[in-house]
């Protein structure tokens, strides 16, 4: 059985509010800068999947986390990667990881979009062992540890803090007890939102900030010893991602655990983070690492007794069935992320919906990432590639 087809599909989805509620109308442009964050988002929803085919007719698919130009993932896959992988076994995955890694690694393409195409890729071919196999993935990890999956509401896209606070009880009322608030706006206001969020649901509640790396160490652990009383359950993001020295002296100030690794993709970005010392859960992105690489991220976390929350932002089907799977696989999980308005999309682009009902992702069972992307509506969100 050999490799004999691999499809990609960069998506652009037009989506009644944009991600963490910026503005969908407006502009030429489908990108805009938030200062806040200094970062340029999508006013759509993009993604790129990749379906992988073999000459017996099996199906995997695989997605790469690709919040903006996923063309780009498109065509480093078409253009690079589809000569690797046509003609070799789809159960030669780790032979075609290290190929597709070593393809760009002297070129220093060792993070950023090409290990993100690699990552859809790596995610397509355990879909695609599992769907041969016909066993589900979690399966051919291991097995599970759980299967149903704790998770923490991400986000509350509500334009004020009164706002905000009826939809964090909204989410309680439906048993969603755990809740992290993206801020990062200023000591002080971050401190508010908090408290109020606090007031609001109670001690009972679960709550995690997140400062989209907006602060320096000495601002960081004034929040964190002033959220300390809060209850709240780890700071994450709290400084620029390339400054390993400084988490390490923020951990060591710190009362609250310190959360990183969505921007990180393999375990040697990880490696000095966990060695140094700076971080207390860890956060790989499935869409950003692929299966194989994020279990290689974990096993390394649980050498230093570390937790790992996979992070899961915009990523649909494959994405965020992907990372239940991995969840489930995994002895040191904390808690996988749930994103509201995302997991509504993605469940518009499969025949069965994924579930996730008070505080708990459901395993899927069915062989593979145990999805059926329906590729009708796929295809009618497929941008053109313009690469």
């Amino acid at each position: 059985m050999k490799i004999s087809r691999i499809d990609c599909f960069p998506l652009k989805i037009t989506t009644p509010q944009a991600y963490l509620g910026g503005e969908v109308k407006a502009s030429d442009s489908d990108y805009y800068y938030r200062p806040e964050y200094r970062c340029v988002y999508s006013r759509k929803m993009e993604t790129c999947l990749v379906k992988i085919t073999t000459d017996s007719g099996h199906v995997g698919w695989g997605e790469a986390l690709a919040p903006v130009v996923p063309q780009v993932i498109a065509e480093i896959i078409t253009q690079l990667f589809a000569p690797l992988l046509t003609g070799q076994s789809p159960f030669a995955s780790q032979v075609l990881n290290a190929r597709m890694y070593d393809a760009m690694r002297d070129r220093g393409h060792i993070t950023g979009y090409h290990i993100d195409a690699l990552a859809a890729v790596d995610i397509a071919l355990w879909d695609l062992k599992g769907q041969i196999l016909n066993q589900p993935v979690y399966q051919l990890l291991g097995g599970a540890f759980r299967e149903q999956i704790p998770c923490y509401v991400s986000g509350l896209p509500e334009p004020d803090l009164p706002a905000r606070c009826a939809l964090a009880l909204r989410w309680q009322q439906k048993g969603f007890n755990a809740i992290k608030l993206a801020l990062g706006y200023g000591v002080q206001q971050d401190i508010e939102n908090v408290r109020a969020i606090r007031d609001a649901l109670g001690p009972q509640a679960s709550l995690f900030l997140d400062a989209h790396w907006n602060y320096s160490v000495a601002q960081a652990a004034e929040l964190a010893n002033a959220l300390h009383p809060l209850g709240v359950g780890f700071l994450e993001a709290p400084l620029l991602p390339e400054d390993i020295a400084g988490h390490r002296e923020l951990r060591a100030k710190s009362p609250l655990p310190i959360a990183l690794g969505e921007t990180e993709r393999t375990r040697y970005q990880f490696k000095p983070f966990i060695e140094q010392r700076a971080m207390d859960i860890v956060q790989p992105d499935v869409g950003r690492t692929g299966i194989t690489e994020l279990m290689h991220i974990a096993s390394l976390a649980q050498t230093w007794n570390l937790q790992v929350a996979p992070h899961l932002s915009v990523g649909l089907g494959p994405c965020i069935a992907a990372s239940i799977h991995v969840a489930a696989a995994l002895p040191n999980l904390f808690m996988l992320e749930y994103q509201p308005p995302v997991f509504e999309l993605a469940n518009q682009l499969l025949d069965t919906p994924l579930v996730c009902e008070a505080g708990h992702y459901t395993l899927p069972q069915g062989a593979g990432l145990g999805i059926a992307i329906n590729e009708a509506r796929v295809r009618e969100s497929v941008m053109r590639v313009t690469c």
